[in-house]
């Protein structure tokens, strides 16, 4: 970074005590690297920054070590999560998940972030069904499966609470927990002092949801939050089973701008207000049509906006 102080974000009042972030897979999409060109991590960095997010995802071609350290020093930023996956078939978790995710965790406490995020790994059987899950005869974790999935999360979960950080489950498309019943099946067979949520907005609309329920759901338990907006027309294309599959949806760009999709931008905000919520607001947009920074502050200045709009109301109360 050039040594430039960094913006100050406009002030506010509700969600005051929580923290906005945005995820760097705007601009280094790890699942289809060639739908952007490659950019230096430290530029994505100085980006985030310039606009006024206050943390990132550790992404994979983030420095290391005192590299990272001063990089986020430098910007006024941390480290918001590390995401990690769990390779599962129908029946659970495969041979040294366990292990691989810990490995997440050393990272995390090494990069002195906040949340650990797990999610299931994609499977090519759920993949292609993405965004239509909830259909008959789509392949499912066995009730075994279902089992040895939340002991693992169990397990992880008083591991990453014993190491001062917090677990929080994130359900995704094309896995065995996209749907909402799906992650009700898992969240009820979790301990809740260990395995929280992390709930992305676009993720639980794609499966079927609507994520001011699920807020008024899990209350307390959410404890960690993707602001993912989703693409109504895309959506209803892989519905539709008109496109094939996660990638396919990812490729026509199913998830927008915060506030240019389906997503109830200021009732989630709202209900994330109403309690206090004082964990990571995570802007998180997988790929864009437009220049990756110009999304990101699309989506900051309708985040930012719909908070002052939370205050006017508060104050005219």
């Amino acid at each position: 970074m050039t040594g430039q102080p960094r913006q100050a974000g406009p002030s506010r009042a509700a969600l005051a005590n929580a923290q906005l972030g945005i995820n760097q897979i705007l601009w280094a999409n790890d699942d289809l690297p060639e739908l952007n060109p490659p950019i230096d991590a430290e530029a994505i960095l100085d980006e985030m920054a310039r606009l006024g997010f206050k943390g990132s995802q550790l992404g994979t071609t983030f420095p290391r070590g005192e590299r990272l350290r001063d990089a986020l020093a430098a910007r006024d930023m941390r480290i918001a999560e590390v995401y990690t996956t769990i390779e599962c078939t129908a029946d659970g978790p495969v041979d040294g998940a366990l292990e691989a995710a810990r490995e997440s965790l050393e990272e995390l406490c090494a990069a002195d972030g906040d949340v650990l995020v797990p999610a299931v790994g994609q499977s090519h059987e759920r993949a292609r069904v993405a965004g239509r899950a909830n259909e008959p005869r789509v392949p499912r974790l066995t009730d075994e499966g279902m089992a040895r999935l939340a002991g693992l999360l169990d397990a992880l979960g008083g591991e990453t609470l014993a190491a001062g950080r917090i677990l929080a489950f994130h359900h995704h498309g094309g896995t065995y927990v996209e749907t909402p019943d799906e992650l009700e099946q898992l969240m009820a067979a979790t301990e809740p002092e260990v395995v929280g949520i992390c709930l992305d907005t676009g993720h639980y609309l794609m499966g079927g949801g609507e994520p001011v329920t699920a807020l008024r759901r899990y209350g307390e338990r959410v404890r960690h939050v993707h602001l993912k907006d989703i693409d109504p027309g895309v959506l209803a294309r892989m519905q539709t089973g008109e496109l094939g599959g996660f990638l396919a949806g990812i490729r026509e760009r199913v998830f927008t701008e915060v506030g240019s999709g389906s997503l109830d931008v200021s009732g989630v905000l709202a209900t994330l207000a109403g309690r206090d919520y004082r964990g990571w607001l995570i802007v998180e947009q997988d790929t864009s049509w437009h220049p990756p920074s110009e999304s990101a502050a699309m989506s900051y200045g309708v985040v930012t906006f719909v908070l002052r709009n939370l205050d006017r109301r508060r104050m005219a109360a």
